[in-house]
């Protein structure tokens, strides 16, 4: 009776593994739902806590719908309003990750050809600005936008993070999330 079983599972299992998989979207430095690590905490929190780099956390996705042309990424804090602190859009269909630390310039060398919103807050920079809540622990959430346009060409330098946000989501074809804590 325990080989039957085996078998059920094993043919579940691969039928569970059809080339229909869910787009979802990891980190290798926190578990969903479980603590961002202090590297990836802003360092303009008045802590002045050596741990903490503002270092963007490394992301991998898989899944992605059919006639992704590039992708995007829009981190917010959830606590706060929706505060957006990353925008990274441009991001070729054939790249399927972010590494941890991606420059924090308008066009980072990783990956080619993507470009970051300038953050207007407590950093004023382009690109990623980690969780920034020294009293309360708040919920970010990394959302990949796949897209259906291989460039965003009306976003510029100076658009806003929500500008850029309404552009992502109008050329959406689909999404996927993980969050942490800070």
């Amino acid at each position: 009776m325990a080989v039957k079983h085996f078998v059920l599972t094993a043919l579940l299992a691969g039928s569970a593994a059809s080339p229909s998989a869910a787009f979802t979207v990891t980190s290798s430095a926190f578990a969903p739902g479980g603590l961002i690590p202090k590297v990836h905490e802003c360092t303009s929190s008045g802590t002045n806590d050596p741990r903490q780099k503002n270092e963007s956390v490394p992301l991998s996705w898989s899944g992605a719908p059919t006639g992704a042309r590039s992708y995007a990424v829009v981190m917010r804090d959830l606590d706060n309003s929706q505060l957006i602190h990353w925008v990274i859009y441009d991001i070729p269909a054939g790249v399927t990750s972010l590494p941890q630390n991606v420059d924090h310039t308008y066009r980072p060398s990783v990956p080619a050809g993507a470009r970051q919103v300038y953050y207007r807050g407590s950093a004023s920079l382009y690109g990623y600005q980690g969780p920034c809540s020294p009293r309360t622990v708040n919920t970010y959430e990394f959302t990949v936008h796949a897209l259906n346009r291989a460039t965003l060409s009306e976003l510029t330098s100076s658009s806003s993070t929500s500008t850029a946000a309404r552009v992502i989501t109008a050329a959406t074809l689909g999404t996927a999330r993980v969050s942490g804590e800070s």
